[in-house]
Formats: structure tokens, sequence, C-alpha cells
């Protein structure tokens, strides 16, 4: 049976050691578990800034290095399993286990516990971090940064309705093989959604249409929220009866457009919808951040 490439970390000259006997190589190795530690690393296709962006890994995931050599890692994420070269020095050696993830669109590092010091960085949705302490309305991360509790929920939480979470990036602009706050196209936008509620799902939407939910009972006209409406090389979240939620090329963005006029726009380049699929119905509810409340200024 042969392997996707986007999953398979064998060249002529290295492999995987797991693929010994499936592929061949020149030689085989277990590589070495490295952790995230930039806000977001870009993976590439070639060892190349210039190189096509294929995905992106956010702080606190692991990918295991197979190579390194002129500040790139060659790698797979330990994540939903794509393969390509990272910039080394987006890695660190130690692994720290997250206890909290990043439940808002986007957060602030900020130097001190208060809201006028310095700005560190940026990190996005499901950025995972490890907290040390509280104080008031902050939350020290074992690299010392503070962020806002409020932005934080437990690793394990699940926001209750995956196209809420989706419903946050509308207006973001569209970038091919972006997955974060700042950037991120179709397929990209599924998975990050995916994650935020708990649910594992592949990165490209061929691959997630292959893998996510089941064949819903219905025509495409009729989908309800929550559905997935996939064409070749194209995924669209439907938000609500006729509309769809989707990162396009047309936009440049992610968007809300009716149905009809999506379906008529898309045939002329992809044709008409490869399936309808439906995912587990969306819950009520609120995540549980995990931190006690604290009193303070709502200014």
């Amino acid at each position: 049976m042969s392997r996707d490439p986007r999953l398979t970390p064998a060249r002529a000259d290295l492999a995987a050691a797991y693929l010994r006997g499936e592929v061949s190589a020149a030689r085989y190795v277990s590589g070495a578990i490295k952790q995230v530690i930039a806000p977001v690393a870009p993976l590439h296709e070639r060892p190349d800034a210039a190189a096509r962006l294929e995905t992106q890994a956010l702080l606190g995931e692991c990918v295991t290095v197979f190579d390194e050599r002129d500040g790139w890692a060659w790698v797979q994420n330990r994540g939903d399993s794509y393969v390509g070269y990272m910039p080394a020095d987006a890695l660190g050696d130690t692994i720290v286990a997250p206890s909290h993830r990043v439940a808002t669109l986007r957060t602030i590092e900020f130097a001190a516990p208060d809201v006028k010091s310095p700005l560190r960085r940026f990190l996005s949705l499901n950025a995972k971090v490890t907290i040390s302490e509280q104080a008031g309305a902050f939350v020290r991360t074992s690299a010392g940064a503070w962020l806002p509790a409020a932005h934080l929920a437990p690793i394990n939480a699940a926001a209750p309705d995956f196209v809420a979470v989706a419903e946050q990036f509308l207006g973001t602009p569209y970038l091919w093989g972006g997955k974060d706050s700042f950037g991120l196209d179709c397929s990209g936008l599924v998975q990050a959604s995916l994650e935020a509620a708990g649910l594992a799902a592949p990165r490209d939407a061929d691959q997630q249409e292959a893998a996510l939910g089941e064949p819903a009972p219905c025509a495409v006209h009729e989908a309800r929220r929550g559905d997935l409406i996939f064409w070749d090389g194209h995924v669209a979240i439907v938000c609500a009866k006729g509309e769809i939620l989707h990162a396009n090329a047309f936009h440049m963005k992610v968007a809300v457009e009716p149905l009809s006029a999506a379906l008529t726009r898309i045939a002329s380049v992809a044709g008409a919808p490869t399936s309808l699929r439906r995912m587990p119905g969306p819950l009520s509810g609120k995540v549980d951040t995990g931190f006690p409340s604290e009193s303070g200024s709502s200014i």
C-alpha cells in the first residue's frame, strides 16, 4: 500500500526507523522529539524560507526531528503527522508538558502581570503553555511570560461548539498553509476549530474528507450548522441554513457567504461538491478556564 508522502518521513538518503522494511533509504533514524518554542513555526516543503508553506506548528506542539543542518530541521509533526522542514531555532530540546491552551483567537504575552507592562509576543488559538503561578487576573508560564488567565483553558477542556470557534476567525486573511490567527487556509480553519473543540483532524481537505464525520443524510442545500462541505481541494463549514463559513482565495479571508452563491462560483473552478460530512452536533455550555475568578477593573 502506498504511503501519503505528506505524512511519510522518507528521503533517498534518510527515513524514519519505523519505516524500515516499507521504504528504501540509505539509512534509518529514530529521531529526537523537540518542542515548538516560537509562537508559530512554519513547515516548508523544502529547507528554504522561500519554499511553499505546507502548514504551521504552534507554541507547545511537539515534532520528531530526523535531520538538522544549515538552520533547518526535517521533522514530522506528532499531532497530525505532517512532514516538512522547519527553522531549527523554532524548536527547543526540553519537553514541557502543557497545562493550558489559548482558548481565544489571540492573546498577548506580557513581561509582568500588568496590562501596562511591555508586550513580549502574540499567541494564537491552540498555542499550548504550562502555568506555574497566578497573580490577580494574570498567570505566569514556565517560560516566564504573563498571560491573561481569562484567555486560557485547561489543556483537555473542549470548546462546546467548533463552529462558534471558527466564527472567531471571520475576516482573518487567507494564507495557504496557515493555521494561526494571523492567516490560514480552508483546511487550517477546520483543523484549528476542531482542535479547540477537542476533536483531532488531519491537515488537508482531502485527508479531512476521508477521516471526519459521517455522510450527511441530506442534500447539500439542506445541510445544517456544523456540516462540512467538501470540493476537490476545498472545504467549508455550514454555519447556518443556506450559509457557509470558509477561508478562501476569492475573498482572500475567512468569510461567510450564501451557499448558493458559493456553489455557483466554485463550480467553475472545482466542480460540484464531492461530499457532505456531518460532525458530532454542537454542544452547549462554557469552557471553564480552571482559574479562580479575580475581581478587578473591567475597563
